[in-house]
């Protein structure tokens, strides 16, 4: 994994309008997805995990509820958010959960 460099506020406010479906929360983008039964919130987090792996860069992930996920990205290396958060954020929306 290469070196990230943290973005600044503006930086952070452009990326957003390029995903819709995350919530900034503090230093982490969020995104909430609500499956129709259990087993398809695991393989939302299935899928997830392969993007997540290919790429290099692993979200916290919550199931909760029985068809609840949430996805939570931040750069912990840099201790905010980078790029790298907003690249990954962009594969999982094309995934069209």
């Amino acid at each position: 994994m290469g070196k990230y460099i943290q973005l600044s506020e503006e930086e952070i406010r452009e990326n957003m309008e390029d995903i819709p479906l995350w919530t900034l929360d503090g230093n982490t983008i969020v995104r909430e997805m609500v499956a129709s039964n259990f087993p398809a919130a695991i393989g939302i987090v299935n899928a997830v995990a392969v993007l997540a792996e290919v790429s290099g860069h692993h979200p916290d992930i919550l199931i909760y509820g029985w068809n609840k996920v949430r996805i939570s990205l931040s750069t912990h290396s840099t201790g905010g958010l980078t790029m790298h958060d907003f690249e990954l954020a962009k594969k999982i929306d094309n995934l069209n959960f």
